[in-house]
């Protein structure tokens, strides 16, 4: 037997492995929308709190591991028989539903503890105790013929009630283990007949509500039951009346067939079951069937293992028993769950791909576009600059041509009104017979050298008007050494006011020549001159006067 429990713990910690990779998958997969049945919000929290001290039940089992290893060292420093015999008793009663091997070890050791001083106890009491931790290792007959060797007529009334307590434990513990209706039936009557022994001799009022609910349930009275329970649970009962309160009430709505109450109270039970550290226990697995018919598998699954893990460390054959009764079916749906899964997870991952490739396309696309785009907004800006150029042209082209316009009709006017001036002098002249005065005037050029010093200081005034800057950008253009400067009395001398013509655009050199009555000869020294003092390009030097 030792042999079959290390197999079902390896098999177990293979499990244990499994159970992570189903957690796993649920973990991605608690991204998808849920199918399961609705659940009241009450039933929703205490599952949640199971969930959570199921988390922490190396915690709970922790405390009373604590309490084993220090009774076990005042077992080992004690001497006294009397206080050996009581330590070995605590050790029992700790280890009785948490590890049942132990609990017969300390068990055994009580009884050699009164052996050697019969005084310390009763032997009826040793045999009991046998009997009730047989019972938890399922091994009905044995503790049957525990029970058997006991002499009733011989048992004071604690340790009689004590008695018919465990008699009735087992009598439903083999109800349980039986299959067969009829063989069922003969236990959960002789599981009667020992409540109604065990009520005559409670004190408790109590423990006496909760035999008295057990009954009405057995006589499908349990509404009956379930008033008589929930009026117990307010005279605040002690935590392991509390268990069976919550247990039996469990039952009682299981008659009644109300799956959310029963839900409640078994979760309720599970929760101050493993607070308590006990190993050898029903209300979880019972829990965990409950959810597995509510389509809660992932919980079903956990809560099973958990009852499997315990009942195997306990060494409670009952329990196990019943685990793996239900084990294979809900691992097969486990498993058909997971296949499902597993199928949705491949069916999302070919999705996901495709909709990446989609989104690469889509960026790439983006990006190739946001690259047009900003190659676009690029020669938009350039082409907008340009335009600002010209337009700044235009309108300086604008003002020039206005500008001129305006001098050119004024001295047009001027020139007339001079010429009829000059006409009616050579007239008076011609009229007096005064010759040879008219003849000196023709002969005369002091009158076109004086319109023209006039016109080259209208038109220097008009240039700076419009660009009272160019002489000193003029300059930066040229070397140091090679700049010209206008007289004191001058706007602009000969160089300059070539070079202002340029500026305009009048770029031919004969019609520079004609404008400034030089020779064109003249006007090409000039230019080659300035072009030899330009400090950059002398290629691009009128291009660059141009621009100023």
């Amino acid at each position: 037997m030792d042999l079959f429990f290390i197999f079902v713990k390896k098999i177990l910690k293979i499990m244990e492995g499994r159970k992570h990779l189903y957690i796993l998958i649920l973990a991605v997969l608690s991204f998808c929308p849920s199918f399961l049945p609705a659940m009241s919000e009450r039933n929703l929290r205490i599952l949640s709190e199971l969930d959570q001290t199921i988390s922490q039940k190396a915690v709970w089992q922790g405390e009373r591991e604590t309490r084993i290893r220090m009774l076990k060292n005042r077992l080992h420093k004690t001497m006294d028989p009397g206080r050996k015999y009581l330590l070995c008793d605590s050790l029992f009663i700790e280890y009785l539903h948490y590890q049942a091997d132990s609990s017969l070890h300390y068990l055994n050791e009580k009884a050699a503890c009164l052996a050697a001083d019969p005084a310390l106890g009763s032997k009826a009491g040793i045999l009991i105790n046998r009997s009730e931790v047989l019972g938890v290792m399922g091994m009905y007959f044995e503790a049957l013929q525990e029970l058997h060797n006991v002499n009733v007529q011989e048992l004071e009334e604690p340790v009689l009630a004590y008695y018919y307590g465990v008699c009735k434990r087992i009598e439903g513990w083999m109800a349980d283990y039986t299959p067969e209706a009829e063989g069922k039936k003969k236990y959960l009557d002789r599981t009667d007949l020992y409540r109604d022994s065990v009520l005559k001799m409670m004190d408790s009022e109590i423990d006496q509500t909760i035999m008295k609910a057990e009954r009405l349930i057995l006589h499908h009275q349990a509404d009956s039951a379930v008033r008589l329970l929930t009026g117990c649970l307010e005279k605040s009962p002690a935590k392991q009346q509390k268990i069976y309160v919550y247990y039996t009430l469990s039952d009682a709505y299981d008659a009644l067939g109300d799956v959310e109450n029963r839900i409640y109270w078994l979760a309720q039970t599970a929760i101050l079951d493993l607070k308590t550290a006990v190993r050898e226990y029903a209300a979880l697995q019972r829990l965990a069937r409950l959810l597995y018919e509510q389509g809660d598998l992932e919980r079903a699954y956990r809560y099973l293992n958990c009852s499997m893990e315990d009942a195997v460390a306990c060494n409670a054959r009952l329990r196990f028993l019943e685990v793996t009764e239900f084990y294979p079916i809900i691992d097969r749906a486990y498993v058909a769950k997971e296949n499902r899964e597993r199928l949705m997870m491949h069916r999302m991952l070919l999705l996901v791909s495709v909709l990446a490739v989609m989104l690469i396309v889509l960026l790439s696309w983006l990006w190739i576009w946001m690259r047009k785009l900003s190659a676009m907004r690029k020669e938009l800006y350039t082409a907008n600059r340009e335009l600002q150029v010209v337009n700044d042209q235009l309108e300086q082209t604008g003002k020039i041509k206005e500008v001129y316009i305006v001098r050119y009709l004024e001295r047009c006017v001027s020139y007339l009104e001079k010429l009829e001036h000059y006409r009616r002098l050579l007239e008076k002249l011609a009229m007096a017979s005064k010759i040879d005065e008219l003849f000196k005037m023709i002969r005369s050029e002091q009158f076109l050298r004086d319109e023209r010093k006039k016109f080259y200081g209208e038109f220097d005034k008009s240039f700076l008007d419009l660009f009272p800057n160019f002489v000193e950008d003029f300059n930066l253009l040229l070397v140091e050494d090679g700049r010209i400067y206008p007289k004191p009395h001058e706007l602009l001398n000969t160089e300059l006011r070539i070079f202002a013509l340029i500026r305009l655009g009048v770029t031919d050199t004969t019609q520079i020549a004609h404008f400034l009555g030089y020779s064109l000869a003249t006007v090409y020294s000039y230019r080659s001159k300035m072009r030899n003092r330009a400090k950059g390009d002398k290629d691009h030097f009128e291009q660059d006067v141009m621009k100023l």
